[in-house]
């Protein structure tokens, strides 16, 4: 599983704000991921169903990416954060955007979760699979 240290990167500046925190970790998220040779099509992609916050290509692939923040593991490390409930809802707002955008074409897609302890991002590729929405 690939880190990347942000203090060693020169990313600073932390909002107060839980949106704007937010908003600056996927963005620094965004970073690292295009380091890695993805493209960025969508920041903060929202529907009614819900929220994805990166969505990118990857070669063939359209990947789905959940972004979470933990400065410290006192609640947890943030890979955790993503549960089969939020997996759920990235699913539902994965096949909107798939019919939307792409009328339900199909495309190869991945979920995958950037995870950011403290200083440290942790990328996971293909964190879980698609959940069927009956």
């Amino acid at each position: 599983m690939p880190t990347y240290n942000i203090k060693r990167n020169g990313w600073k500046n932390l909002h107060k704000n839980t949106r704007s925190t937010g908003s600056c970790y996927e963005r620094k998220a965004a970073d690292y991921l295009k380091q890695q040779g993805l493209f960025i099509l969508r920041y903060n992609y929202r529907c009614r169903f819900g929220e994805i916050d990166l969505i990118a290509r990857d070669g063939e692939y359209l990947v789905f990416v959940e972004v979470k923040y933990r400065k410290d593991n006192s609640s947890g490390y943030s890979l955790a954060a993503v549960n089969p409930a939020k997996q759920k809802t990235i699913c539902k707002v994965a096949r909107y955007f798939l019919t939307v955008e792409y009328h339900n074409v199909d495309i190869p897609c991945r979920f995958d979760v950037a995870g950011i302890d403290g200083d440290e991002i942790h990328w996971v590729k293909n964190a879980f699979e698609y959940i069927t929405i009956l």
